[in-house]
């Protein structure tokens, strides 16, 4: 089968992922999971380490400025399930304005990020990666601050790691998921209806307020 930019957002509707066995395998097979991992919106931990870091703002986040390097970045690994079709795919997601990404920069080095699937108003994180020491905390913070204003109600981790339930993610049933996907599905929300946080003072205290 064929997969498809159309088809692939279908998939997502229907609460299941594409993944390869490793970077040259041409084929894909689909996945859904037993057990589903998730971020309430209203959840996140940010820790006295991390408020720290996030008030330093020693990093620069961005909003869609460069998706392909984010997919390389996530795939610069010994093993990933990113192979040519999967970046070529979602690439084209992102052109149609379904997929987008998250980038950290230190100075003029991108130094973490994170990109995923937007449906209705689940976003459905695919990947992240960190170069630097807490990058890709950095880059869930923000990221959970602005799915938040943007009105979406659901994070999709798809799996639960240590990393993530650190930070507040859990792990909940396959039918619990169907369940808050389909309310997801009913309701609209836009990546970028909102600006990023003007800093990482602002990112921690929305997160106190809500938490």
């Amino acid at each position: 089968m064929t997969v498809t930019p159309e088809l692939l957002l279908e998939a997502y509707r229907a609460g299941v992922f594409p993944m390869a066995e490793h970077r040259d395998d041409p084929d894909l097979f689909w996945v859904d999971p037993r057990k589903r991992g998730v971020f309430p919106l209203d959840g996140f931990h940010i820790s006295r380490s991390l408020a720290k870091t996030l008030r330093r703002d020693g990093f620069r986040v961005t909003r869609n400025t460069c998706f392909g390097d984010v997919m390389d970045a996530c795939a610069d690994r010994s093993e990933t399930w990113i192979n040519r079709d999967i970046r070529q795919l979602y690439e084209t997601l992102h052109h149609r304005g379904h997929a987008h990404s998250l980038e950290v920069w230190s100075g003029r080095n991108l130094a973490g990020g994170i990109y995923g699937v937007c449906v209705g108003s689940a976003f459905c994180g695919e990947s992240m990666f960190s170069r630097e020491r807490d990058a890709s905390k950095v880059a869930l913070a923000w990221l959970v601050d602005l799915l938040r204003r943007c009105g979406f109600t659901l994070f999709d981790t798809q799996f639960l790691t240590p990393h993530l339930a650190s930070l507040g993610a859990i792990e909940i049933s396959r039918s619990d998921y169907r369940r808050q996907l389909a309310q997801a599905l009913m309701q609209d929300a836009d990546f970028e209806r909102e600006g990023l946080a003007a800093s990482g003072q602002d990112v921690v205290q929305r997160n106190t307020q809500t938490s």
